[in-house]
């Protein structure tokens, strides 16, 4: 016996949980990764602001790389290392482009702020899909254990 019926629901919802929950994780890093990818806009002058060199080079390069870990990590493939190359990608966007400490004006202020933990906020996303169980695993399937039968004892 593979497992009870309800052992099976419950497995199915925690697979559908996860497939959803990386699509709506990784939504925003498509979404900006391909804005910062096509169009580096005024992202360079927060780079100039911290003193980095680079400029639009570096700007497309960082959305390419979220551009593609979204994808992954959308799709599943190879979630844990999507995970960790979107946070490695997102950690130095946080803090170069949503520097809130910075900002002298209390609305600008504020509105960093949020940005800078929207952004915290999907980096614990990408710490749990990271360091879950089921993100080392290639595909979506929870293992059920076998029950012993009574012929076994």
């Amino acid at each position: 016996m593979i497992g009870r019926r309800g052992d099976d629901r419950n497995a199915k919802r925690v697979m559908w949980g996860r497939r959803i929950g990386r699509v709506l994780l990784a939504s925003q890093f498509i979404y900006g990764g391909y804005g910062a990818a096509s169009d580096p806009g005024n992202r360079t002058a927060s780079l100039e602001k911290a003193g980095l060199p680079g400029g639009a080079g570096l700007v497309r390069f960082n959305g390419v790389a979220m551009l593609i870990g979204g994808v992954a990590l959308a799709l599943g493939t190879k979630p844990r290392a999507a995970s960790v190359g979107l946070a490695i990608a997102l950690v130095p966007t946080t803090v170069v482009g949503h520097a809130f400490w910075r900002e002298a004006d209390p609305h600008a202020r504020h509105l960093q702020t949020i940005q800078f933990l929207k952004n915290a906020s999907m980096l614990g996303g990408l710490f749990v899909e990271a360091t879950s169980r089921e993100g080392w695993q290639h595909d979506d399937h929870v293992v059920l254990r076998r029950e012993p039968s009574c012929s076994s004892r």
